[in-house]
């Protein structure tokens, strides 16, 4: 098996080409990849549910919008907490229930109690499910022209305008992609 360069921590950002109806126009944070696979979360499909209807207890420190985002097709019923930290707590100030991911982005333990990490966080974001690739899969999208990647910025995680950050992303990019931020949302209609 050839070595996978680990993207943990960058963006997968969605081709217009990508036909699957999961991913248009996403940007997904890769939390996880390596030889065994990938897991990532979707920053922009937020949802009409509460964050305080099925996390009461973190209601008042996810960021806004207030609601739970879709994190992906997998697992559906299961919470991830995706958090930033500002100056990303060094590894011997790490808050409790926070697992470094990349610079001051982290996973939150959803099952520690919220105090434990309310004065150190900057925002936090529920997700419920995420998007998962088996061994080479992603490595397989990559070839097809299925995503770009481009590195992350800790406010994209806490986005105020989700339904915008596919373009946002595409558009501060120093290249010929900053051009596909104006890709139109249907080019039939051109």
């Amino acid at each position: 098996m050839t070595e996978v360069s680990s993207l943990t921590g960058r963006l997968l950002v969605a081709t217009p080409a990508l036909a699957d109806p999961n991913f248009d126009r996403a940007v997904v944070l890769l939390l996880d990849h390596d030889e065994e696979g990938s897991l990532g979360v979707v920053l922009n499909r937020p949802t009409p549910v509460g964050v305080g209807d099925i996390l009461e207890d973190w209601a008042e420190l996810a960021g806004e919008p207030g609601v739970v985002f879709q994190g992906g097709p997998v697992s559906l019923d299961s919470a991830l907490g995706v958090a930033v930290i500002p100056g990303g707590g060094s590894a011997e100030r790490a808050p409790l229930g926070w697992r470094r991911v990349h610079g001051a982005i982290g996973l939150v333990d959803l099952g520690t109690p919220p105090e434990l990490l309310a004065a150190a966080l900057g925002s936090l974001r529920i997700f419920a499910g995420y998007a998962g690739w088996g061994p080479g899969q992603l490595e397989e999208e990559l070839r097809e022209g299925a995503w770009y990647v481009v590195e992350s910025e800790p406010g994209d995680v806490s986005s105020p305008v989700p339904e915008r950050l596919w373009r946002e992303v595409l558009r501060r990019q120093r290249s010929e992609l900053a051009m596909v931020a104006t890709y139109p949302d249907d080019p039939s209609l051109n």
